[in-house]
């Protein structure tokens, strides 16, 4: 969430989904508030940045709208993202939407945002480098403007204001930076590659640019982040330009303190990163590694066209262990109820999950989406699939607490995160472990600081309760 206001018109952001989208909306709120074009106005704008990956996502950001609407019937509401980018028209004809902004032109948002300010102080105001997609801006129309399309040309937020970000009376702790967009992948199941467009990626220099500033903006830890981060510097037509390569020149050209790599897929886990790991890993390069499993049976994946088999995950997942040491945490994703899969199949996939050192799951239910070759799909029934989320959930639970005790007694690196107030009047503050394990602190300590800590034990949530390291 970001709500900022001032001698600019007040917005807040409310995010859905992935950390990618985390960081679009992150670059969209540094942006804005550049953006000097923006008019005081006595109405909030709202920007709703949707996930579209489940129908489920589709129907969280739906209730949102109708309770901002609610709420506060005279703020403009903009939504974008992956749900304005798939059904723009859906999200446009609903009461309180100001405007449509798909993923195509998500970086155009801020001015789009500029644009409706204008105009509801000079309904005439001229806006002929935005004029939407879609026709829809009669006044006799009941929809929304809409910008969106299949080309996706204004796809990539490349501006990102690293000096305003720290320096703010609420200081963004640990930000994405997203150094790539979109996916060429074609999972059965996935809707990303038709809300997201084609692989791109931030070029190198840009990339160096953004965190130097951070550096100088007095940034601790920087989150890179991708719809298919392997996959970085590939669509260059050079060939030379890996993640690996990027990885490299950032930690050995730069100051940053530390950097955490975001999820990569399993087979874009290759030698070059790997031994990145060995080098770095547990110092400036963060111990922690999201590889998607989806699922755990062979059969299962051939027919989701993921491009792994189980061995070959379990021999990556062996492979960074060897590399990074058995303080790694490992996460994944693991979904559910996928059309057709069989008892025996699911059986594959908790045996398989129970036999690696997982220390989270991310687990979520099979979704038909449109535009997917399973878009006609029928879901597994209801209670076989809340059943088998029980499962996992209850083995997801089983293997955090394992992985987690395993540190009790044990001095960790740190970084302390904004914590709640409830929290902050208890005495408490709370950070995150270089491995990615959520700490309570004993003490009360300010964002954004670098520190060692002796974990004492586990508290009800399964956090790590902690003090500081003598």
């Amino acid at each position: 969430m970001q709500q900022v206001s001032g001698t600019m018109a007040a917005f807040h952001i409310e995010h859905f989904g992935c950390r990618a989208a985390r960081a679009d909306g992150e670059a969209m709120a540094g942006n804005l508030r550049a953006l000097t074009e923006l008019e005081p106005l006595a109405n909030d704008v709202v920007i709703v940045n949707t996930c579209s990956v489940t129908a489920e996502a589709d129907r969280a950001a739906r209730a949102y709208i109708r309770r901002a609407h609610r709420k506060n019937p005279a703020a403009k509401i903009v939504v974008t993202g992956c749900y304005a980018q798939r059904a723009p028209e859906e999200l446009a004809a609903m009461p309180g939407v100001a405007a449509v902004v798909g993923n195509s032109h998500k970086a155009l948002t801020a001015k789009i945002v500029a644009n409706l300010t204008r105009a509801a102080i000079s309904p005439t105001a001229h806006r002929p480098e935005l004029v939407p997609v879609t026709q829809l801006l009669a006044a006799s129309s009941p929809q929304a403007p809409i910008w969106a399309d299949d080309r996706f040309a204004h796809s990539f937020i490349e501006d990102m204001h690293w000096g305003e970000t720290q320096h703010e009376a609420a200081p963004q702790t640990r930000p994405n930076l997203k150094i790539q967009e979109g996916c060429g992948n074609r999972c059965t199941f996935c809707v990303i590659p038709f809300t997201r467009g084609p692989s791109q990626s931030l070029p190198r220099a840009v990339v160096m640019r953004r965190v130097e500033s951070f550096v100088a903006a007095g940034g601790k830890e920087l989150v890179l982040s991708g719809i298919n981060l392997g996959h970085w510097g590939r669509e260059q037509t050079s060939g030379r330009e890996t993640l690996a390569g990027l990885v490299r020149t950032i930690l050995e050209e730069t100051a940053l303190p530390r950097l955490r790599l975001s999820s990569i897929e399993p087979m874009d886990w290759d030698d070059e990163l790997i031994a990145l790991m060995r080098e770095f890993g547990g110092g400036r390069l963060a111990r922690h590694a999201h590889l998607p499993l989806q699922s755990g049976s062979d059969a299962v994946l051939r027919r989701m066209h993921r491009r792994y088999r189980p061995w070959h995950y379990a021999d990556k997942v062996r492979e960074l262990v060897g590399a990074a040491g058995p303080d790694l945490t490992l996460g994944t994703d693991v979904m559910v109820g996928f059309p057709g899969e069989t008892d025996g199949e699911f059986e594959e996939t908790v045996a398989f999950v129970r036999a690696l050192p997982f220390g989270y799951l991310h687990l979520f239910p099979f979704s038909p989406r449109p535009g997917t070759r399973l878009h006609a799909a029928v879901p597994l029934a209801p209670a076989l699939l809340a059943e088998r989320m029980a499962i996992l959930r209850a083995l997801a639970a089983e293997k955090s607490e394992a992985h987690r005790t395993r540190f009790i007694g044990r001095a960790l690196e740190a970084i302390t995160l904004h914590t709640p107030a409830e929290l902050a009047r208890r005495g408490r503050a709370v950070a995150l472990t270089e491995n990615f394990l959520p700490v309570e602190l004993e003490g009360s300590m300010a964002a954004n600081h670098l520190l060692r800590v002796e974990v004492t034990g586990l508290n009800a949530e399964c956090e790590l309760i902690a003090r500081l390291s003598a």
